[in-house]
C-alpha cells in the first residue's frame, strides 16, 4: 500500500478545522504520539530517504517502515506498519531488541494530533492537525491507496489542500525538522 500524503505549515488551525467540518469531516480522535526513530546498522536512512520508527499512542505500540518518497508534489511512499502488544514494557523491549541488532535511537518526535476523517473522490481521507514539540503546527492530509490508485489519490489530497487554503507545503519529515531545530541536521 502507498501512503499518499501532503503536509503544510498551519498558522491558523482553527480556520482549517472549520473548513474541514464544513466539508463534512468528522473528528475521530485527539491523541498524543511519541515516535522513536532509529538509524539502521547497514545503511543511512537519511541518504536513502527511509524511516523506521516505534510509535506509541498512549499504551498502543506499532512499528512503521517508510520507504523513499516517490513524487515531487506529495510525500508518497510505501508504508509498512505492524501493530505490537500494548504497554510501556513492550515498547521498551522493542527498543532493546533493535539496539541489540545494531539500530541506534536517533530522536523522539512528540506531537499532539487531532484526527478527522472524510470521504473524497471515493477515498477515505485522513486529515490531521498536528502540534509538534519544538517544531510547530501542521496539517497532514493522507490517503492509503493501492499503487493503481496513486494518481487519483494524489489529485484528491492536493485538491483538498487547495480547498482548505493550504499553501506552505513542507516536504521534510517531523524528524528532519526536529533535528534541524536542534542543530543536528
Amino acid at each position: 500500500m502507498l501512503e499518499v500524503e501532503v503536509k503544510y505549515r498551519s498558522a491558523d488551525s482553527a480556520a482549517v478545522i472549520s473548513k474541514l467540518q464544513a466539508l463534512g469531516a468528522v473528528k475521530v480522535e485527539e491523541r498524543g504520539d511519541a515516535d522513536q526513530y532509529f538509524s539502521a546498522p547497514d545503511r543511512d536512512f537519511t541518504a536513502t530517504d527511509e524511516a523506521f520508527r516505534l510509535r506509541s499512542i498512549g499504551a498502543k505500540n506499532r512499528l512503521t517502515y517508510k520507504g523513499p518518497k516517490r513524487d515531487a508534489a506529495t510525500k508518497t511512499r510505501t508504508e509498512i506498519e505492524i501493530p505490537l502488544a500494548d504497554g510501556d514494557a513492550v515498547a521498551a523491549d522493542a527498543e532493546r531488541l533493535f539496539t541489540a541488532l545494531g539500530y541506534r535511537p536517533v530522536a523522539i518526535v512528540r506531537k499532539k494530533r487531532t484526527v478527522y476523517h472524510l470521504k473524497r473522490n471515493a477515498f477515505e481521507l485522513e486529515a490531521c492537525i498536528d502540534d509538534v514539540d519544538r517544531v510547530g503546527s501542521f496539517v497532514e492530509l493522507e490517503i492509503v491507496a493501492e499503487e493503481s490508485q496513486f494518481e487519483e489519490a494524489k489529485a484528491a489530497v492536493l485538491q483538498l489542500a487547495a480547498e482548505l487554503g493550504l499553501h506552505e507545503q513542507e516536504r521534510r519529515s517531523y524528524l528532519e525538522m526536529l533535528l534541524s531545530a536542534e542543530g543536528q541536521a
